[in-house]
């Protein structure tokens, strides 16, 4: 079976399930899968935990799971574009798992490497090492942290083939492909489906091994999270 679908709702078609895990690619609005959120948000699943750098904005991005209450938590390190996600946190709606950026990352990194946990002297001495087990390496003091899995991965790139080798850019990078990786299952959502083989090899960002479905994007509005300008020359 060939893992190109048509459209986002046959992509996730039998994958969904309330209760279930989704890492959902992106940094900020940059990169995120807009198409297959949108295809989450008209399943009706719920209960879902989404491990995503942040929670997108009020009605738009995962901010239109919170306005359905479809996320009972988030596991996340930048959340504070949100108005709703803070009023269903500050309310006890919403569980939220904070991490540190890096440490998120990283957790994210060992999932898809099979490394269980590592030690890191990020959020040591603070409120993010309570409960986590300490240890000395070389004078110096660590927490650990485990890794994170999903039973799903959405991720956005700018270029893929059918084979679900992707390219991804810039800012686009910083978690997608760690994302790939660390999902049971990973769908992908491209800008651009090229023919296999007209890729670049040496530019292949995720090898399609950890692809397992792939949808053209219809959704790209990429928008800017806070828009600043300044006033043009005269």
């Amino acid at each position: 079976m060939g893992k190109v679908h048509d459209g986002a709702d046959a992509a996730l078609d039998g994958l969904l399930f309330n209760g279930m895990t989704i890492m959902a690619g992106g940094f900020g609005l940059c990169g995120i899968p807009e198409t297959l959120i949108g295809a989450l948000y008209r399943s009706g699943i719920s209960g879902v935990t989404v491990i995503s750098n942040n929670a997108g904005i009020d009605g738009f991005g995962l901010g239109k799971l919170l306005e359905t209450r479809q996320i009972r938590k988030m596991v996340s390190s930048y959340v504070g574009e949100n108005k709703l996600f803070a009023q269903q946190f500050l309310s006890g709606e919403l569980e939220l798992e904070f991490n540190p950026q890096g440490t998120l990352a990283e957790r994210i990194r060992a999932g898809g490497a099979g490394i269980p946990a590592f030690f890191t002297k990020t959020g040591v001495g603070t409120l993010v090492a309570e409960g986590k087990e300490l240890r000395e390496f070389a004078g110096e003091t660590y927490v650990m942290e485990t890794a994170l899995r999903a039973d799903l991965s959405i991720v956005k790139a700018w270029k893929g083939d059918a084979a679900g080798n992707l390219v991804f850019r810039k800012t686009a990078r910083n978690f997608n492909p760690m994302m790939a990786t660390a999902g049971k299952v990973t769908v992908a959502e491209v800008e651009h489906l090229v023919p296999v083989g007209s890729i670049d090899p040496d530019s292949i960002h995720t090898p399609g091994i950890y692809v397992q479905r792939i949808i053209v994007s219809t959704e790209n509005q990429k928008r800017i999270e806070q828009r600043t300008v300044r006033a043009r020359a005269s």
